[in-house]
């Protein structure tokens, strides 16, 4: 079954298409497609998993055409990053 695995960083978008059997977690396919390698930085005990756009656990089954995403930790609080801009102004 083919599933996509999304990663994102500010200069660079990584979208992999894999095919893995039947019952693949979500963990096994991030192992699988080879991004821990090439971003050694994704932690998955600490980076939150998703399946398009919802939360979701690291042995979750995967659908058909699921896609997974690996999210990174925030730079700043949006709520702090609000106050910066407002201050500016």
């Amino acid at each position: 079954m083919q599933i996509e695995v999304a990663y994102a960083l500010p200069h660079i978008q990584i979208l992999q298409k894999l095919d893995v059997p039947p019952g693949c977690t979500v963990e096994q396919a991030i192992r699988r497609c080879g991004i821990l390698q090439q971003f050694p930085e994704i932690d998955l005990a600490k980076n939150k998993l998703g399946i398009f756009g919802k939360i979701t656990q690291p042995q979750v089954v995967l659908q058909p055409h699921d896609r997974i995403e690996i999210y990174r930790s925030l730079i700043i609080d949006p709520k702090e990053a609000r106050r910066l801009r407002a201050k500016k102004k």
